[in-house]
């Protein structure tokens, strides 16, 4: 089974770890393997053994596919920030990459939308929320080879399930200076810090198709 998870902080995989059971044992894909030296949070994961990183290039992504599919073969579930960075506003999805429902496919396992909510500031007393939504088969029409519209339409899956769920979620006031440097302690924005919070959308959709688990 893979995990397909929102991404709002450094700390979602903690909260996506603590929130799984036990067994299965849970793996996290990336981030590059060129970065699993550098950072507290990197090496934290990589001395756990809970991570697959990859090495950028065809023949890298080639390796860590082969590893990610003897995993799921084994059991094991592999959890992957689907929009392949963090971002700011609760209820913001960015584009989901065509990734995790590639290696869904091509390994023939069902895969599940991750919502979390409550992680844009990180603070005392906050509310965390974990949903996760129904599992979405992942079946291509011929094995190991899903074809590019087969991928599209599960990413569109994903993408519509993971809106849904976080919708309802209100955006957090920024907390105190504590809060404030331990949210961005390890936060790594593309744009190099952080950007404004997105607006919100005007209607929020009919969350009843949802089925969820949510934790605090």
């Amino acid at each position: 089974m893979i995990l397909c998870f929102t991404h709002e902080s450094w700390a979602d995989p903690f909260y996506v770890f603590a929130t799984m059971p036990l067994r299965p044992r849970l793996y996290f894909f990336g981030p590059e393997q060129e970065e699993m030296r550098r950072g507290i949070r990197n090496r934290t994961m990589r001395w756990g053994g809970v991570v697959v990183p990859y090495r950028p290039g065809k023949r890298g992504l080639v390796a860590t596919t082969g590893r990610v599919e003897a995993l799921l073969g084994q059991g094991a579930v592999v959890a992957i920030a689907g929009e392949g960075r963090i971002h700011s506003g609760e209820s913001i999805v960015l584009p989901i990459r065509d990734g995790s429902a590639y290696l869904a496919l091509r390994a023939g396992v069902p895969i599940v939308p991750v919502a979390i909510n409550g992680t844009s500031w990180l603070g005392f007393r906050r509310v965390v929320r974990i949903r996760l939504g129904l599992p979405i088969a992942a079946v291509p029409s011929t094995p190991r080879r899903p074809s590019a519209p087969e991928v599209a339409q599960l990413t569109g899956q994903l993408q519509s399930a993971l809106e849904l769920m976080v919708a309802d979620f209100p955006d957090q006031p920024r907390p105190g200076i504590i809060g404030r440097w331990l949210t961005e302690l390890f936060n790594d924005w593309p744009e190099g810090s952080r950007p404004p919070t997105q607006p919100r959308k005007s209607q929020l959709p009919d969350v009843e198709a949802v089925s969820s688990v949510s934790g605090q």
